[in-house]
């Protein structure tokens, strides 16, 4: 098992390793007044987004990187860290609550929503891209409903563990962690057991080309703003391939995912959230 690692944020962004991923699923939908601490974190300036409104299109361009081919774990062989797919600085959702989708674009959003529910372990190796450009990578673990573990691999000493009801923040440096209910966080929507994203969630883009499928979900917050979540899964093979989040303020924080694996059942203790060891630092 590789050791978690440390990286922090400012009273902007939650406590976080590897510069954004934790902040991402956390910070867009808990108030700045809850974060633990205040720890500095190279600030870039959030994208640009127009005022007017379009919805990105199988025809638009969505990356700025050519995608790396992504082939499930197996005992022979492993992938190449794929290169995450950076969206577009330029796209904008629209923010109407009276959004309509034909029907294809309701049929893609529902081979997602099969997909993700069919689900039921996955674990494999993931890169993630910072909203100031760093990349770092680790492994992640997942067991539905509720149970994800996300390790980074060293100099970071943080790792993020749900035991399928809280989400704890963990910094073995420090020997800390910050619980947060998953029910709160945008990462419920990859774990739930059964998730129909037209029903459960609100959908506000919807598009494909001969790489991926995407799905882009916001949620509003009356404390701190609107957040996104885009989730990205193969054309041809229908598996997850990469996330990103984009928070309040703008900053864009994408994950993908390769060696992937859904055999094998991860180790139940990986998902236990010490209480003793790891005391909470007060941002629940």
């Amino acid at each position: 098992m590789r050791r978690p690692t440390h990286h922090a944020a400012d009273r902007s962004f939650l406590r976080i390793g590897a510069a954004g991923l934790v902040a991402a699923f956390v910070a867009a939908i808990v108030a700045p007044s809850a974060y633990a601490q205040s720890i500095p974190l190279p600030r870039p300036a959030p994208q640009a987004r127009s005022n007017s409104s379009f919805q990105m299109s199988a025809s638009e361009p969505q990356a700025v990187r050519p995608p790396v081919a992504i082939a499930p774990k197996t005992s022979a062989t492993t992938s190449t860290p794929p290169n995450p797919i950076i969206p577009d600085p330029r796209r904008n959702v629209p923010a109407s609550i009276f959004m309509s989708f034909d029907a294809n674009q309701k049929a893609q959003a529902s081979k997602v929503s099969s997909y993700l529910s069919s689900l039921s372990n996955l674990s494999g190796n993931f890169v993630q891209v910072g909203p100031d450009g760093s990349r770092t990578t680790g492994d992640f673990f997942i067991q539905k409903p509720g149970k994800v573990r996300f390790e980074y691999d060293a100099p970071t000493t943080i790792a993020m563990v749900s035991d399928g009801q809280s989400l704890a923040v963990r910094d073995s440096k420090l020997a800390t962690q910050d619980i947060y209910p998953l029910s709160q966080t945008p990462l419920r929507y990859l774990l739930s057991d059964r998730i129909d994203l037209m029903k459960d969630t609100n959908v506000v883009a919807v598009s494909a080309d001969d790489l991926y499928t995407s799905v882009t979900i916001e949620e509003k917050n009356a404390l701190v703003g609107t957040s996104r979540l885009m989730l990205m899964v193969g054309t041809k093979d229908g598996q997850l391939k990469q996330w990103t989040v984009t928070d309040p303020q703008g900053y864009d924080t994408t994950v993908a995912i390769y060696n992937l694996d859904t055999a094998k059942k991860p180790d139940p203790g990986l998902f236990k959230i010490d209480f003793t060891k790891y005391p909470t630092s007060g941002a629940n």
